[in-house]
Formats: structure tokens, sequence, C-alpha cells
């Protein structure tokens, strides 16, 4: 019991010392009815329990055990501003440790207020703007890097490119081609048969597909820039491999930088998730404008797999008026 007593005696005097660091003067105790019987005859002496009372600073002293030191209250002192007042307020933190007082639960968010700077109430609180936060709304989203060089200077530094496996099997490297000016842009996955024999993309059937495409929006073959992600055929028209495009794509992007269109059509799974570094299929994208680098970027079936299933087609010309409406948007 006496070590019970003792415990709560020095708790109380942790909270009268936390509530002193506030500026509290005195303090006001409002205890409700009990039975003295309960506590034995030890507390028979307690009296008009029912009564508000202040509790002075002499009554304190008689319960605290003596091996504590209670600090004297004192009339209220000016508040210390500046680096003198939080240097004594942090003194007094730490004198009074009251940083490991589990009974006190609001004791962090009080010291965490202390700053380098006294608080004013006219003060508003500063705004670090950086260059990725233009302002209060929106963010900052990256574009197209500046090119310091030409489709040519791409092509000599691709050479006769042996970085994968495909050149083994390759007749002509297939380069990208067209307008290097161009608005419009379409990116397929890799050369097939016909590209591979005539090293120009999209020659075969698909490309036959692929002109009528693009007639379809008001456009001719020249007036677009083609290309794939692969420059070389993989065996028996497989997609290319991760390791494959990982090493050919960049020559892509290069491309982009230098003609930079103002939209990009990617034809196919397996180009739209290389170009946008997605795993998400072609069939939840197409229709839907993506971004690649502040450049519109629509998703939409490959020319060779409408060649399968013809009844594509129309949502293929869904997709397409959507790019023309955004290149009128774009251009007007």
């Amino acid at each position: 019991m006496n070590g019970e007593f003792s415990t709560l005696l020095a708790d109380i005097k942790e909270q009268i010392l936390y509530l002193q660091e506030l500026g509290a003067e005195s303090f006001n105790v409002e205890l409700s009815e009990f039975d003295a019987s309960k506590f034995g005859t030890q507390n028979a002496a307690i009296k008009n329990h029912n009564k508000q009372s202040a509790i002075s600073q002499e009554k304190l002293e008689r319960f605290v055990p003596t091996d504590f030191e209670l600090p004297k209250i004192e009339t209220a002192k000016p508040k210390i501003s500046g680096s003198e007042g939080i240097s004594s307020r942090r003194s007094l933190l730490e004198s009074t440790k009251l940083s490991r007082l589990p009974s006190l639960p609001k004791r962090n968010s009080f010291a965490a207020k202390i700053t380098d700077e006294p608080a004013s109430e006219s003060k508003m609180p500063k705004t670090i703007v950086t260059e990725e936060t233009p302002g209060l709304f929106g963010d900052v989203k990256p574009t197209l890097p500046e090119a310091g060089e030409t489709i040519e200077d791409i092509r000599l530094d691709i050479g006769n490119c042996t970085r994968c496996p495909l050149h083994e099997g390759r007749t002509k490297i297939v380069h990208s081609t067209g307008n290097l000016r161009a608005d419009l842009m379409f990116v397929g996955e890799a050369p097939g048969a016909d590209e591979d024999a005539q090293g120009v993309p999209f020659v075969g059937r698909s490309g036959q597909l692929l002109n009528k495409i693009i007639e379809s929006i008001g456009l001719k073959r020249e007036d677009v820039f083609v290309g794939n992600i692969n420059r070389c055929r993989p065996p028996g028209n497989r997609a290319p491999t991760l390791p494959e495009a990982k090493t050919c794509k960049p020559f892509l992007l290069r491309e982009i930088a230098v003609v930079r269109p103002k939209v990009i059509v990617v034809l196919g799974n397996t180009a739209c998730q290389n170009l946008l570094e997605t795993k998400v299929g072609i069939s939840k994208l197409r229709g839907e404008f993506q971004d690649y680098f502040g450049v519109k970027v629509m998703p939409t079936f490959h020319p060779a797999y409408l060649l399968r299933d013809p009844s594509k087609k129309r949502e293929v010309w869904e997709d397409m008026k959507k790019v023309r409406d955004e290149l009128n948007k774009l251009q007007g």
C-alpha cells in the first residue's frame, strides 16, 4: 500500500511540474464523494472531502515524500521570448525528464512546437516552392528532352548493330522512316519478313492496312513518322524479348526526341507495354490517351491483329477518330 501511494505521489509531482512549466500558478482540485471507511484507519482524518479546496504549496509538501524536492510556486513571470526562452524551456524539459513520462500524452506535441523562432499570430507559415512545384496546384510533368543530335547521328550510332542476338538472323536493319517533323508517329513492335527484306517498316500486308488507317484520318504515309521498338526481325515473327527490347528501344526514344511528335499511336501489346513501361494489356489501355513525357499516346490494335480479326477494325477506327480530333485541337 505504501509503495503504491508513493508511486501515485511521484506521478502527481511530475504532473504538477509539467503544469508549472506551462505557466500554471495555482491548482484547484474537486474531490468526488467516497467512503473513507474503505481506505482503513489511515484515512479516517480526511474531512470535508465534498468541498472544493485550493491545494497550496505548503499542503502539497506534507504529502510528498522527503526524497523529492518540490520547487516553490512563484508568481508568474513574463514570458521570455527568443533563443533565451527556448533554451530555458528545453532545459526545464530535460531537468524534469518529461520526455520519459508516459502519463503525459500531450507532452510530445508541446515539445515539437518549440522552433528556432518565437511564434507569431500574424506571421503566415512559410511556403517552400521548388522547381518541381511551380504553384499551389498540379504536378510538374516531365517533358521530352532537347535533342542535340539528328536522325543521321542516331543511325551512325546504331551502325552495323550486334548489341543483341537478333542481329544473327536479320537481313537488313529496319530504321524508322517518314516525315522528320511529323505531328503523328506510329510505333510497332518489330519488323516482319517483308520489312526485313526491304529494310523499311510496315511494307507487308500489315503496312498496307496501316496506310489505309492513316488515310482514314486525312493524312498520307509521307506525313507521318513510322518505327518499331526493335529494328531486327525476331525468328518466326515472335515478339521481342525484354532484353532485346531494352537494348533497342533507346534509339527509338532518341528519335522521338528529335521528331517531337504531338501524338504517338502505339500498335499492339508489345509496343504499348515497352513504350509506356506498363504491364497493362492493350485491350484495357486502347481508346484512352496515355502520356509519354508530355506527348499524347493512343494505344490501339496492331494491323496484323486486324488481319486475323477484322471485327476489331471498328474499335481502331474509333481510336483514330480521337487521334484526328486531338491533332486538330493541338494544331488549331
